[in-house]
């Protein structure tokens, strides 16, 4: 019995019509990951703007006689162990942390991007210097290291920064620094040089807008980052005043009434932090995605 052999080109169009399939696919799940994160993000940014501006939180008020009390309509996300609302309490603390993130996120990839520019762009002894620099830092545990700056400084919002920006700005020198040298040995730029352009002029019209993407990419998921640093040093009793209301100070005092069963004090804030983390990764995701449309391609082989 004879078989009829296959058409020529039949199996190459199968394939591609298959890989075709398998990116559609991939993209929906990404514009679908992508508008999660996004209104995500869109609602708490909303409450930690919106909730400050109707209800006015005093730190001082203690109720003890609605201590400890269980979620409810009243207190959705329940009191913890002095009265104070817990959700309230969490929306500010939220506030305080998106805030932080933010501008110690900022402030580091701008130090740690003019690092590497320097470092990529001048090459020779000054780039030995900067990188050993940055080895220098990155050789340190970075909690440890942050501990040591904000014991410097009373506890403050600024201590928090200070110590964020000091201990990440390596990672985008190191970015930055990676991607001028490869700008460096692009035909363009050898035309640039060719053409008479100071370094300046090169650096201005060519390594920045290319470095554009690279450090908005950085910057984002920095924000994670230094949101969980800040929380780390509020939980030690070392980031912001205790009488604040801070995720981490929330989680450190809700860890006391975890044996008395009131679990809320601390699961709530908890999640408020393990959930902007997770919508920021998304969309960093799909940043790089964009940002490199041959990566989504291959993740649909």
């Amino acid at each position: 019995m004879t078989t009829t052999p296959a058409a020529p080109g039949r199996d190459t169009k199968t394939w591609r019509r298959a890989r075709l399939i398998g990116s559609g696919r991939v993209a929906r799940r990404s514009a679908r990951r992508h508008l999660l994160a996004l209104l995500t993000l869109a609602v708490l940014v909303l409450a930690v703007v919106l909730v400050p501006l109707v209800v006015r939180l005093d730190e001082q008020l203690v109720d003890l006689r609605a201590a400890g009390l269980s979620p409810s309509l009243a207190h959705p996300f329940g009191t913890d162990e002095v009265g104070r609302d817990v959700l309230l309490r969490s929306i500010y603390g939220l506030r305080v942390s998106l805030l932080v993130g933010l501008v110690a996120a900022a402030v580091s990839v701008s130090i740690g991007g003019l690092v590497g520019l320097a470092a990529g762009a001048a090459g020779g002894p000054l780039d030995r210097l900067l990188m050993r620099v940055v080895d220098g830092v990155n050789s340190m545990p970075h909690l440890l290291l942050g501990i040591f700056i904000v014991a410097l400084f009373a506890p403050s919002p600024i201590a928090v920064i200070v110590s964020v920006v000091l201990t990440h700005w390596t990672t985008a020198a190191r970015i930055v620094r990676s991607e001028v040298l490869s700008l460096r040995g692009r035909p363009f730029i050898d035309a640039a040089i060719s053409g008479g352009s100071s370094r300046l002029r090169i650096i201005r019209r060519h390594f920045l807008p290319n470095l554009a993407p690279h450090l908005l990419l950085a910057t984002v998921l920095m924000v994670p980052h230094a949101i969980w640093h800040e929380t780390a040093l509020s939980f030690l009793g070392l980031g912001l005043p205790a009488h604040l209301a801070s995720l981490g100070n929330m989680i450190n005092d809700g860890q006391r009434s975890l044996l008395a069963g009131d679990w809320w004090s601390s699961l709530f804030p908890g999640l408020l932090i393990l959930t902007p983390t997770l919508a920021i990764y998304a969309l960093a995701q799909h940043l790089r995605d964009r940002a490199n449309p041959r990566r989504r391609s291959e993740l649909a082989l």
